[in-house]
């Protein structure tokens, strides 16, 4: 089969005008990156002057004075109730140990029991009880996290998350982005 040639100069326009359009549409995409790439550098610019000061601000009104106030708590409670305790309960045990083996002594010595008074072994006890008591029991909290303290969490978090998917957006690979160094032809008919 052969063409005539009205039809081959028709076909050849028609080729002409198909690869124009195609080089058309890779400037086109070529300049849809150059706005990706400029949107995704305003972007990060907006993120870094408006967002995280807020953010930092905010955090700083709302937030930051509940963080202190929790550590201030912490070590106050570390260093008044835990570290006593465990300094007086360490110090019954080896008081216990002390006694042990100085009857452990008398035994091997052949001394025996002796005298054993265990009302006053009881009250002894019933004393260092008390006192064990006394120094493990944590106070309640004087003031609870209020409406406007978990308002003001929940916004920060809420920022934060902003900023990290602002920061995501910005620095991800777009591979639908790419645009080839040379254009590519288009098919010969």
């Amino acid at each position: 089969m052969s063409l005539s040639r009205k039809r081959k100069k028709e076909l050849r326009k028609l080729q002409h005008q198909a690869n124009t359009l195609w080089e058309s549409q890779q400037v086109l995409i070529g300049q849809a990156g150059e706005v990706a790439r400029e949107a995704g550098r305003q972007l990060g610019n907006y993120n870094r002057e408006q967002v995280v000061p807020t953010v930092q601000h905010t955090y700083e009104k709302y937030a930051a004075p509940y963080v202190e106030q929790g550590v201030a708590t912490s070590k106050k409670v570390y260093n008044d109730k835990v570290v006593p305790t465990a300094g007086a309960l360490i110090g019954s045990a080896l008081s216990v140990w002390d006694a042990a083996t100085e009857k452990r002594h008398d035994l091997a010595a052949g001394r025996g029991f002796g005298s054993i008074d265990l009302a006053a072994i009881q009250k002894k006890a019933d004393k260092y009880g008390k006192k064990a008591t006394k120094q493990l029991s944590v106070p309640a909290p004087k003031k609870s996290l209020g409406a406007g303290g978990v308002i003001a969490i929940l916004l920060g978090i809420a920022a934060a998350a902003g900023v990290v998917y602002a920061a995501w957006q910005t620095l991800r690979a777009d591979d639908e982005l790419w645009v080839a160094d040379d254009p590519l032809r288009a098919p010969d008919a």
